[in-house]
């Protein structure tokens, strides 16, 4: 670099993009490091087999469990992160989810270090970034609003429209699920989901489409791709004072004056760990050991409801949620989950965990069931957790509130075959597919047992920031993207006038 920029931001995923999009504008020199490229629009990109049962867009490298195994983790190196492939559904955090929840089994989901109302205006400003599709009144558990959603939300297809009816006639609240999705552009560009599916061109509201083009639309930002950080380092006062990375493969080094980390909930643990130095013997950002520490990753299970007499012919149905047993199970035993369709699943799709049977059978399977999504929140334990041993991430994911997730799925089943699906399959995923990693260097008001402050700064680093899903104090039980977006913007807005103030 010909000069040393004034912000460096690692990744370029929700967090990184969207605290470059809030900097925008400020003045500071800022430069994305982003290990990977841009995605390339290729036919691949709408092959199921190729994206599946290939795994071509997953990273070429291994984590490891702590039995020494290795496995290909559900990790995206692209501009963009993770949002690249995500299912773009935007929901807020419940405003219960920032107080203490005790679940079925005595499981408590401990309270944030802030409430909702601090979180809530960041929340209409991160809608507005995503242009969220959404409409308020139909969701039992919605939090308050200060204002309505963007845009109206992604209609119905005729079969999921079906599927409504059905839901509400056992008295169920189905609801219209908040999406980044341009419908209309997504299936100009092909007629597939978009859920798993990468976005190459335009229709997903993602990091790079929302987040990062705002950011680069400012020409004191730039973008670094193939920059994969090694390391940080630190002088005098702790402070960061240098990042060393990889480039073209030549090794270089930055030196900025403030350092945002934004490489994932699993890579910030892992880069931190790796960070050890004399002054820091075990690992950056840790002198209260909880770097790494409550790794949280949703307990979630895919569900089939299956009705014979009725085709499905929906091209990307993930549009309908259900909250109904988000907060209690609807007879007194406390909460459990949402639930929430999948992007339509075809007999390619299935094939890839169900190999033994012909593509043809699932596609007869595929052809009449419709596809859920079922998610329960997984409680911070401080032995779940992500280390670094012999260079290598080690994730050892300690499931939590099991109790919660099976009764979620007995429920499900329960209401689906009343709604008129006589057979009703499920799965639970495993832990090698963290695609709603979060928690490893949670957020708090105590140095002693958080690894940040309550606008993500390090307790121990005073020019270092991390803003990703790692933040998260608890997971809930609704995807994390938005609440990492809002979070982001309120870091941005408290880096502006306390950081660059000066």
């Amino acid at each position: 670099m010909k000069s040393q920029p004034d912000i460096v931001i690692i990744g370029s995923g929700m967090g990184g993009a969207t605290i470059a999009a809030g900097l925008a504008g400020s003045g500071a020199r800022i430069v994305i490091l982003e290990k990977g490229e841009h995605l390339a629009d290729t036919p691949k990109a709408r092959d199921a087999r190729a994206i599946f049962q290939r795994g071509h867009y997953r990273p070429k490298e291994n984590w490891f469990s702590p039995d020494g195994s290795g496995f290909n983790p559900g990790n995206y190196y692209y501009v963009g992160g993770n949002s690249k492939f995500y299912g773009a559904v935007l929901f807020r955090y419940r405003k219960e989810d920032f107080a203490a929840m005790e679940f079925p089994g005595g499981g408590v989901s401990p309270a944030w270090p802030i409430a909702y109302d601090e979180l809530e205006p960041w929340y209409g400003k991160a809608e507005a970034l995503y242009r969220v599709r959404g409409a308020l009144g139909g969701d039992p558990t919605e939090p308050p609003h200060s204002n309505p959603y963007p845009h109206p939300p992604v209609p119905d297809e005729p079969v999921i429209a079906r599927v409504r009816e059905r839901l509400q006639r056992v008295g169920l609240k189905p609801f219209s699920l908040p999406l980044g999705v341009d419908i209309e552009t997504w299936l100009a560009h092909a007629k597939i989901p978009w859920d798993a599916f990468p976005n190459t061109a335009a229709g997903k509201m993602d990091a790079e489409t929302c987040g990062l083009a705002t950011a680069l639309a400012d020409p004191d930002i730039t973008l670094e791709t193939g920059a994969e950080v090694q390391r940080l380092e630190t002088a005098a006062a702790n402070r960061i004072s240098g990042i060393v990375y990889r480039q073209n493969g030549a090794e270089l080094t930055v030196s900025p004056k403030l350092t945002i980390l934004s490489a994932g909930a699993v890579k910030s643990a892992g880069l931190l760990l790796a960070s050890a130095n004399d002054a820091n013997p075990n690992g950056l950002a840790n002198a209260s050991d909880q770097v790494g520490r409550h790794f949280m990753n949703h307990n979630s299970s895919a569900l089939l409801a299956i009705d014979p007499r009725e085709p499905n012919d929906s091209v990307y149905q993930k549009t309908l949620g259900l909250n109904d047993f988000y907060l209690d199970d609807g007879r007194g035993g406390g909460p459990l989950g949402n639930i929430q369709l999948l992007g339509r699943v075809s007999g390619a799709i299935l094939k890839a965990n169900v190999k033994w049977a012909p593509e043809w059978a699932l596609d007869l399977v595929s052809g009449r069931a419709v596809d859920w999504y079922l998610m329960s929140e997984d409680l911070p334990r401080p032995e779940s957790r992500v280390s670094v041993r012999d260079g290598r991430i080690v994730l050892d994911w300690q499931r939590s509130n099991m109790i919660a997730h099976q009764r979620l799925t007995a429920r499900a089943k329960e209401v689906f075959r009343a709604a008129g699906y006589p057979i009703v399959l499920s799965r639970l995923f495993d832990g090698r597919t963290p695609s709603h990693q979060c928690g490893t260097l949670r957020m708090g008001c105590d140095p002693a047992t958080s690894a940040l402050d309550t606008m993500c700064k390090s307790w121990d680093h005073p020019n270092l920031y991390v803003v990703d899903a790692s933040f998260l104090p608890t997971s809930a039980a609704v995807n994390p993207a938005l609440t990492v977006a809002a979070q982001a913007l309120r870091t941005a807005h408290h880096i502006r006038e306390k950081e660059l103030a000066v």
